[in-house]
């Protein structure tokens, strides 16, 4: 197979990963935005997500339903689960310290540690699998200028699957439902204004520590989210959360704090490269250069690429 293949499905894989990191880094934008505080369990709600999936259709599978029955449950129920547990958290633990930026850093790092050691200890510590609802084979067209012309043909290995194109729409249809949900619902209204002015949004009776609550909820939902969706590709492990902050953490930095816009463009650029970077060289060389620009951004961009500059 020649370069031009072999770069498609370098794009293809760096598209699956752009469109879940996309999700999970759109709730740590969302929840930094709203609350200005950092999550460091974040990627602890997408490693719940994704075990919480395998339960889920363990579960579904023991009723006798089949696999698109079982996933359809596992996306509704684990976002759900999750980002109750993320609510409870926040009303329960980052309430009583008051929201103070420092003391979130170290509240939710120790949350870090209790979700994955009571995923270890629950779950096990082996990588397990969640059947994807379809996964059929899709050959891809190539096309080649020769003596005869412009020609299209299938070359072979060029392929990908139907669930992996899935993620990929599904990803840009959620992203595009949170953008709509922010701009032009009450709910996102409210939330806007508190993150704007939390105690101008309190004094015009808006239940400020319930909006938090429920963006802390919605941030971990949509991690957890993002974990259900890749799960069927990569399977659940306890540890899976690590690397998946890292890249968060990456894409919202460049992207913006608190640009959800910024993050998807970012998210697209490190998963893009990550996948093409990763396929012709190795995933170690796709993360020193991630980190690499991120030291740019913050040298010569430090409010990242759609941040609004600090005055």
């Amino acid at each position: 197979m020649d370069f031009g293949p072999y770069l498609m499905l370098a794009m293809l894989e760096g598209a699956v990963l752009a469109a879940v990191l996309a999700l999970m880094a759109s709730g740590l934008s969302l929840v930094f935005g709203v609350m200005r505080v950092v999550n460091v369990a974040h990627g602890e709600f997408y490693m719940l997500g994704a075990v919480m999936a395998w339960v889920v259709t363990q579960f579904m599978a023991g009723l006798g339903g089949g696999a698109a029955v079982n996933f359809i449950a596992a996306a509704v129920l684990a976002p759900l689960i999750v980002g109750t547990i993320a609510a409870a958290a926040d009303i329960t633990i980052l309430k009583r310290l008051d929201y103070d930026p420092e003391r979130v850093i170290v509240a939710t790092i120790g949350v870090l540690y209790i979700i994955q050691q009571a995923s270890l200890m629950g779950y096990g510590p082996d990588a397990k699998p969640v059947i994807a609802p379809f996964n059929s084979r899709i050959a891809l067209p190539w096309f080649e200028f020769g003596e005869e012309g412009f020609q299209i043909y299938f070359p072979w290995g060029l392929s990908t699957t139907s669930y992996k194109l899935f993620v990929i729409v599904a990803a840009v249809v959620l992203l595009f439902a949170l953008r709509l949900f922010m701009t032009r619902s009450r709910a996102g209204l409210i939330m806007r204004a508190t993150q704007l002015d939390g105690e101008m949004a309190t004094a015009f009776g808006i239940p400020v520590e319930r909006v938090y609550a429920i963006v802390f909820g919605a941030g971990a939902a949509l991690a957890a989210l993002a974990g259900v969706l890749i799960v069927p590709i990569q399977q659940a492990h306890y540890l899976m959360g690590g690397d998946a902050l890292l890249l968060s953490f990456i894409v919202v930095i460049i992207g913006g704090l608190g640009s959800l816009a910024g993050t998807v463009v970012a998210a697209v650029i490190i998963g893009m490269s990550d996948g093409i970077i990763s396929v012709f060289f190795t995933p170690t060389l796709a993360k020193i250069i991630a980190t690499l620009a991120v030291a740019l951004v913050l040298v010569f961009r430090p409010q990242g690429l759609f941040g609004v500059k600090s005055r």
